[in-house]
């Protein structure tokens, strides 16, 4: 007889793509939808039907934030539906302008963020924005709690 506690159920598992090379490539999807749980790979800021790149981490930002709210509607989702963020940026420079793009598109969702400062795979990207999100989520009105560690905000907050 199994352990019950190593039952694991088949989920179906949904792939969707955007059309980017990168795709096919290295053999990933641009988003999986499990159950109600949606994962967004990382996404850089290029337009992958033009192939044209903004130049400024904004730019990058809000075209990013295009293609994955163009996956999350493939899985009858959207950004209203976004959980967690977790952006990569080339410099400390880019937080503020890209910090704005992100409160405008989820900030009404409050999701979690990370927010690192590393060298991307392309190095033209100046922002690379992966997300995950939940279906069938409501927005609590009011439950907020802030709190900042001492010695650890930002000097541009």
């Amino acid at each position: 007889m199994k352990d019950k506690s190593m039952k694991q159920e088949n989920q179906k598992r949904t792939h969707i793509f955007s059309g980017s090379t990168f795709e096919e490539l290295a053999g990933y999807s641009r988003a999986v939808v499990v159950g109600d749980h949606i994962y967004v790979s990382g996404t850089v800021g290029i337009n992958f039907q033009t192939g044209k790149l903004p130049e400024d981490a904004a730019g990058q930002a809000e075209q990013a934030l295009d293609t994955i709210e163009k996956a999350l509607h493939q899985a009858q989702s959207g950004l209203h539906d976004v959980v967690r963020v977790r952006v990569f940026l080339t410099s400390p420079d880019h937080v503020p302008a890209v910090s704005s793009v992100l409160k405008q598109r989820v900030g009404f969702t409050r999701p979690a963020n990370t927010t690192v400062c590393t060298a991307l795979a392309v190095p033209e990207c100046l922002v690379e924005i992966e997300a995950e999100a939940r279906l069938g989520l409501e927005l609590a009105q009011g439950n907020y709690f802030h709190s900042w560690r001492v010695g650890c905000r930002p000097s541009f907050l």
